[in-house]
């Protein structure tokens, strides 16, 4: 059973840029497809983006689509995501996922904070 540690939240301006990682132990990590999603106060938990196993495919969020990039790298065991632009509306609680399928998600990491000050 994989194991997932999101790395990388913090505080930062709007219009600023983080990037998120998430590292997997245990697993075939490389067979999996990954995701991120975030919740945000007060709403419901929403797909960010996904990546296939082999980063061929990938889909975006439509509040995302064109700032964020997800990418992955199977040596390391490890999914990214890079947050360009931000807004203080993409203040949530980000949490990487990971499923044998690109729509199913079996396993969540404990998620990490980004803040986006005005």
């Amino acid at each position: 059973q994989v194991q997932l540690v999101e790395l990388g939240g913090g505080l930062v301006q709007a219009g600023g840029s983080l990037r998120l990682s998430c590292a997997a132990s245990g697993g075939t990590f490389s067979r999996l497809a990954m995701a991120w999603f975030r919740r945000r106060p007060g709403k419901e938990r929403e797909l960010v983006a996904k990546i296939s196993w082999n980063g061929d495919n990938t889909n975006y969020g439509d509040a995302v689509e064109g700032r964020f990039t997800v990418s992955r790298d199977n040596t390391k065991r490890t999914v990214y995501l890079q947050m360009n632009s931000l807004k203080p509306e993409d203040t949530a609680v980000y949490y990487c996922a990971a499923g044998p399928h690109y729509f199913s998600w079996h396993t969540w990491g404990q998620g990490t904070q980004v803040t986006v000050s005005a």
